[in-house]
């Protein structure tokens, strides 16, 4: 349910919270444990930058490799039709990283379409940076997942219920292709990134958090860190509480330093003049994510349960819900109330019968 001046609907998956899947000749993985067919490829703790400002989500994420040069790709479900997919930043996420994890700073220098295909998914966007093919899909889950595989990913066994889960809330996805043969050709070396920026126009915020466990089984470790800029502070749901295998890192209104470090970043001249800068830092078995992350930008309402995966397209807020019921009950009770101090305050008719 779109509301006005609402923020991202995000990390549909950012490109940073994305499944990561072994292609055909490799087994089936998932970000934080990637492996490719020569079982020497490794994908670092994920991060992802997600800011709104102005109607639009932009998502700033990077593969950062840890070995080896096997064949891997993704897929991320998205919250709208992106207006563009370039190369990101160079160096965005490590100044985030540095404003939240003073001890990194000696680590880092900063600077001053449209055709369906035969399976019927529906490519809208297709490119390469540096070394990832890129394409943006429109399908359910069933033509997405066949997508995939005819074009050489090999899906776990969830990822059936998975895609359904989100394809009932957004029907957009990218698919990321990493290409060996052009990283060597590039010279990309063990621990470089890939840095991309998807802006997607959009005023209903989530961020996917539950395809972070696609092909993991319940105990299994997912690390990843978020990042959001938003003009206020945000009203999260679920709320990072610790407990639910998220934790609120940050949160704070971004230093005047920051934003003028991300404007000068490339494609980053949208970042707004002041801004509240949120860190969420999951740390999660994969059984504990079951739900995505809505976000709420104005900090004045209550985000999205549909966002957040809690509730299916088209169902009542349990407080809506709960808000009907106290109406319906409380008019009865007004409804009752009213006839028993009608039956009090009538008086007989002259011509009624009296005692004698």
């Amino acid at each position: 349910m779109p509301r006005t001046n609402r923020s991202i609907r995000t990390l549909a998956a950012m490109l940073g919270a994305s499944v990561v899947l072994a292609l055909a000749a490799g087994p089936a993985l998932a970000c934080g444990g990637l492996i490719g067919p020569n079982g020497a490829v490794n994908l670092l703790r994920t991060t992802t930058f997600a800011g709104y400002h102005d109607g639009n989500e932009h998502y700033v994420t990077a593969f950062e490799f840890a070995g080896g040069g096997g064949a891997f790709g993704s897929l991320t479900p998205l919250p709208g039709v992106p207006t563009s997919v370039e190369k990101g930043g160079d160096w965005t996420l490590q100044r985030l990283r540095n404003e939240t994890e003073p001890e990194e700073a000696l680590r880092f220098a900063f600077p001053a379409a449209g055709e369906a295909s035969s399976d019927g998914a529906e490519v809208l966007l297709e490119v390469t940076i540096d070394a990832l093919d890129l394409t943006v899909l429109r399908g359910g889950a069933d033509e997405v997942g066949r997508w995939a595989t005819e074009h050489g990913f090999r899906l776990p066994p969830d990822a059936p219920e998975v895609l359904e889960f989100y394809a009932a809330r957004s029907q957009i996805f990218m698919a990321a292709a990493f290409d060996p043969t052009a990283a060597a050709e590039r010279g990309q070396q063990v621990g470089d990134g890939t840095a991309v920026h998807i802006t997607i126009p959009t005023d209903d915020p989530w961020v996917p958090l539950r395809i972070l466990a696609l092909g993991k089984t319940g105990s299994e470790p997912v690390e990843a860190d978020v990042y959001l800029l938003t003009d206020a502070s945000p009203t999260l749901l679920p709320a990072p509480d610790g407990f639910n295998g998220m934790s609120l890192d940050h949160s704070a209104k971004a230093s005047p330093e920051l934003l003028a470090d991300l404007r000068s970043d490339r494609g980053m001249d949208w970042v707004p003049e002041t801004a509240w800068l949120t860190k969420v830092a999951i740390d999660a078995d994969a059984s504990q994510l079951g739900f995505d992350l809505a976000v709420d930008a104005t900090g004045a309402g209550s985000p999205s349960r549909v966002d957040a995966g809690l509730d299916l397209p088209g169902a009542i807020d349990p407080t809506v819900a709960s808000t009907i019921r106290w109406a319906v009950g409380l008019s009865f009770m007004v409804l009752g109330i009213g006839g028993v101090l009608v039956l009090i305050t009538r008086k007989p008719s002259d011509g009624g019968l009296r005692p004698a």
